[in-house]
């Protein structure tokens, strides 16, 4: 199981899990939930207290990911499988990112 927190405006959200089995869980925090003047991170995820689960990465975060030869040459760079999407969004998404949702990696 591998996890990373995500962040709207540097205010963490919620937390995205990837499984031993490839499936994707994404859970927003109570405290983002109770405020009402939080948003929801997408509108594909609104804001609910169940989690999201899914067999592949949601659509958010893939479009999220680098594209051609940009996602070679960052996999390629740090010792990434061009298919692991979940470690990719950890390392591209964390600093280069356009719009206000960021990931940051669960502190060990």
């Amino acid at each position: 199981m591998r996890q990373l927190q995500i962040l709207y405006k540097d205010e963490r959200a919620g937390q995205l899990t990837q499984n031993n089995d490839g499936s994707f869980i994404f859970e927003y925090d109570d405290d983002w939930l109770s405020d009402q003047s939080k948003p929801s991170i997408s509108l594909t995820l609104p804001k609910r207290r169940k989690p999201y689960e899914s067999k592949y990465l949601f659509s958010l975060f893939y479009n999220m990911l680098p594209e051609g030869s940009n996602r070679q040459v960052v996999c390629k760079y740090n010792k990434i499988d061009l298919e692991d999407y979940f470690s990719i969004l950890a390392v591209t998404a964390q600093y280069d990112n356009i719009g206000a949702i960021s990931v940051k990696r669960n502190e060990v």
